[in-house]
């Protein structure tokens, strides 16, 4: 596979999550572990990391953790990796799991994953290679209702709005769950959600509601339109079906 030029980002993936609408499956498997196409999604998340060159990962971990430790450990035993825990992962949600990669993140810029998406490696490189320093992978062509993180964008395609609450018909498409953040947003971003995570009504939030408070004080994401490559964010039992039949390889 053609490989990017070195990429100087980490990769941030969040796996702390308990996937309990995909249950019976998840009952002793973290969802990142599900087989698609016979391969597990973190295995496909990490292999396409390393071929755009991404060498540091970060990974966010709760529910049943040491699996995932292992299974990382034997597949990739020279993996450089930092472990982090969200051990209030059934009382939190993406926002406070994202706060915890705060001190492993240092000054870097990074990549930020949601360990429940297979996606098609070019997607990963066109993020890598867009001149924005900050950018939200979008897909417009997909059916939009309540669960989908929805974006709205200007005719610049910067992101005005990101959340599941955004209005169907203003949005440009949902975001995938892949961004690229630099080491200035960075900053930014870590310490509006260590001040938000320490509110107690605000530990459901979603990262996405940093971004926006980020974005409503002057930092501009770019959308990068990703439309007709292959990608799903598995959460339900029809979002596994569907990974396993658009995955599969002869």
């Amino acid at each position: 596979m053609e490989k990017t030029t070195t990429s100087t980002h980490k990769a941030v993936i969040l796996a702390a999550g308990v996937g309990s609408r995909i249950r019976p499956l998840t009952d002793d498997c973290p969802k990142s572990l599900l087989m698609v196409a016979d391969k597990p999604i973190l295995e496909r998340m990490i292999r396409n990391c390393q071929d755009c060159d991404i060498s540091e990962f970060v990974i966010v971990l709760g529910y049943l953790e040491e699996r995932i430790r292992r299974f990382v450990s034997e597949t990739f035993p020279e993996l450089q990796v930092t472990y982090l825990v969200n051990d209030r992962c059934e009382e939190t949600n993406t926002g406070y799991s994202l706060m915890l990669a705060k001190q492993a993140v240092g000054n870097a810029s990074f990549i930020k994953f949601d360990a429940d998406v297979v996606f098609d490696p070019e997607i990963l490189r066109r993020l890598i290679a867009s001149d924005a320093p900050n950018a939200l992978c979008i897909d417009r062509d997909i059916q939009l209702d309540a669960e989908e993180v929805k974006v709205v964008v200007d005719d610049k395609l910067l992101v005005l709005q990101a959340s599941k609450t955004v209005d169907q018909k203003a949005a440009f498409g949902e975001s995938i769950g892949i961004e690229k953040i630099c080491a200035k947003t960075a900053k930014l971003l870590f310490a509006e959600l260590t001040l938000a995570m320490g509110q107690s009504g605000r530990l459901q939030d979603y990262y996405e509601a940093t971004y926006e408070w980020l974005i409503a004080r002057g930092t501009e994401f770019q959308a990068l339109d990703i439309t007709g490559l292959k990608w799903t964010e598995i959460d339900t039992h029809d979002d596994y079906a569907a990974a396993n039949k658009m995955f599969d390889e002869p």
